[in-house]
């Protein structure tokens, strides 16, 4: 076995490690304090080529691998992890379109996609339908050469900006059972009914809006049909949600890394009874068990990406790495505030960012409960083993 990242996936860190110091950390606290856009961040991933990182080579993306994918997020979210939300809703669409798409969808959406020119993003979540996606309302009818869509999705990371926008909705409302009866369509901006309305106020995961869409009969060309076959949406969906788990994995190992790096700087500089905290047992004590979490965490993240890379299901594995990584990520954050003492609950500080950044990731492309199920499922029909 080796742990150990190849000299091309190194360069690739370095690249993305350089970019995060110089353009996201010097401005991610005063941006995400004044719920500032990060346009000029935007624009510098667009040249790094960063928006094609799911769109294969032939169509002008960097189609890298699945461990320099979990990289980018890592490292991303150890700045800022509402950038790296602005990324993985588009690389995640882009997966989709490229498995799934049609050659013309293909040929039409992932060049400017792999560019930047066009972002996108995707619509699964309603507000009476987040875990349960087969409790979705939203319905396309077809009617001639076109299908009409109504319904409501909410929660929807670069929906201001995302041009296509897939949107998983009901083909056939009366399918048994009702997953055989979902599709995804792909509707873009300006498409008359469809509107973008207002932002949701969170707790953190600035940087990046989360909006509800409203869809009121708008008429899509049947040619948008993702794949062009009804009946495919939620099994397409299911399977780039695997991508889907190790990118928020990956963003939870870098909120852990980073709440870990300040936690270590800051031992070793404050001082108490004369000497620094970083020498009284109980601070050691709780360094030590973050280190854990968070190389834990990597193993499992970098794991699960590298059984991807394999060409195998990963569903078990990127479960696991979602649940354990994102817990990892609350633990240390919560830990690092309590090194840093009523500092860590300064906005001045950093750690003050990550503590309320990590909770989102026990929830975002499915909760632990659902991860945990998911495993279980896995292992118990023999489709998994461990050991």
């Amino acid at each position: 076995m080796d742990f150990d990242l190849n000299d091309e996936q190194r360069m690739f860190r370095d690249v993305l490690r350089n970019f995060v110091d110089r353009e996201i950390r010097p401005v991610a606290q005063e941006w995400e304090a004044s719920g500032r856009y990060p346009t000029e961040i935007v624009e510098t991933m667009r040249e790094l080529g960063l928006f094609g990182l799911t769109v294969p080579e032939e169509y002008g993306g960097l189609g890298v691998d699945m461990v320099s994918f979990a990289l980018t997020f890592e490292e991303i979210a150890k700045g800022w992890m509402g950038i790296a939300g602005i990324l993985g809703s588009h690389s995640l669409s882009c997966w989709l379109i490229a498995r799934h798409g049609t050659d013309d969808q293909k040929s039409r959406y992932l060049p400017d996609l792999a560019s930047g020119k066009r972002r996108t993003g995707i619509a699964l979540t309603e507000p009476d339908a987040g875990t349960d996606l087969q409790g979705i309302a939203t319905v396309a009818v077809r009617d001639g050469d076109h299908y009409v869509i109504n319904g409501r999705k909410t929660w929807i990371t670069n929906a201001r900006y995302a041009d296509p926008l897939p949107v998983l909705c009901k083909t056939d409302p009366a399918a048994t059972p009702a997953h055989k009866g979902m599709s995804v369509i792909l509707v873009e901006a300006g498409t008359p009914g469809f509107t973008v309305e207002r932002d949701l106020p969170k707790l953190g995961y600035k940087g990046t809006e989360s909006c509800e869409v409203l869809l009121e009969d708008v008429r899509v060309p049947a040619a948008q049909l993702l794949g062009g076959v009804e009946g495919r949406g939620m099994q397409q969906v299911l399977s780039g949600l695997e991508t889907g788990r190790i990118n928020v994995a990956a963003r939870a190992l870098g909120i852990a890394q980073a709440a870990y790096d300040e936690a270590l700087a800051y031992a070793g500089q404050r001082k108490a009874f004369g000497k620094p905290i970083g020498d009284f047992q109980a601070v050691q004590l709780k360094i030590a068990e973050m280190a854990a979490q968070v190389q834990a965490a990597r193993l499992l993240v970098y794991w699960a990406a590298s059984r991807s890379d394999g060409g195998h299901r990963v569903d078990m594995e990127a479960g696991m790495a979602k649940a354990f990584a994102s817990e990892a990520a609350v633990f240390c954050a919560l830990n690092s505030m309590q090194v840093h003492g009523g500092y860590g609950y300064s906005k001045e500080f950093v750690v003050e960012r990550l503590y309320r950044d990590a909770p989102l990731m026990m929830i975002g492309e499915g909760t632990n409960d659902i991860q945990r199920v998911v495993i279980a499922r896995a292992l118990l029909s023999g489709a998994a083993t461990i050991g």
